[in-house]
């Protein structure tokens, strides 16, 4: 029986995002038995998902397996759904669809993953307890975006003295707001984790142009930038359990 994968990702014009893909991609190969892995786009950038699926259904398959690469559910995981199982109809391979990569241990591992290496990659040698952590996400309307950030601080909050969450754009707490609500703490170091997939234009710009100002204004003394979640190794674990679960249950 020969199986498929196919990330679909949002998209983004920036060439370390397919650069991260392929990365993943390859992880997945070398620790599953699919036959062909392969990414497509939701918008901004081809190959889209009609061009992702194309390719899929030339590799002669009898099953896709197809992981909506996204941190957060809500209306864009639903097109991007919607657009793929458009093609089941035409085709005779069996699609399954995975969870998006929210509300899972392994992604409160990959931050807590992420936290840890910045801290010793600048030599700071305190207790957990006495290091504070502020998460950064995007921003999204929809409410459960706001309950799977919330799963991942709390998730932190047993090791760490305070954790918090600020958005990048939509929502507030703003960065403005959520690094004066970290000053208030008082923080001995503060580490400020980049909640995005992908090293792209959000990652690489638009964060630091409120970032740095809010703590170049705030009395903060020590604070620490997180990498992006990016091609942590977990993050491929991460992936490939959300294929096994689906992928059982069919």
């Amino acid at each position: 029986m020969k199986k498929g994968l196919l990330i679909i990702d949002r998209g983004s014009r920036e060439r370390e995002a397919s650069e991260e893909l392929d990365v993943i991609c390859e992880g997945i190969k070398a620790k599953r038995d699919y036959n062909f892995v392969d990414y497509c786009f939701l918008e901004v950038e081809p190959p889209y998902i009609e061009d992702g699926i194309e390719k899929c259904l030339k590799q002669d398959l009898d099953s896709l397996t197809i992981v909506p690469y996204f941190l957060y559910p809500g209306k864009k995981v639903k097109i991007a759904v919607t657009d793929v199982m458009k093609f089941q109809k035409d085709t005779k391979v069996k699609f399954v669809v995975t969870k998006p990569m929210s509300m899972h241990k392994t992604l409160v591992d990959i931050v807590h993953n992420r936290i840890e290496t910045t801290l010793k990659e600048n030599n700071i040698d305190l207790p957990k307890k006495e290091v504070d952590v502020m998460v950064i996400g995007h921003g999204s309307k929809d409410p459960n975006a706001q309950l799977s950030l919330d799963y991942i601080l709390n998730g932190l909050r047993e090791q760490y003295r305070n954790v918090s969450r600020c958005w990048l754009e939509i929502e507030q707490p703003d960065i403005f707001a959520g690094i004066e609500k970290c000053e208030k703490d008082e923080p001995k170091v503060l580490v400020i984790v980049f909640y995005f997939l992908h090293e792209g234009a959000h990652v690489k710009n638009d964060i630091n142009n409120d970032l740095l100002p809010a703590l170049e204004k705030s009395s903060i003394k020590k604070s620490l930038i997180t990498k992006h979640l990016g091609t942590d190794e977990n993050m491929i674990d991460l992936i490939i359990e959300r294929a096994k679960e689906v992928e059982s249950a069919n």
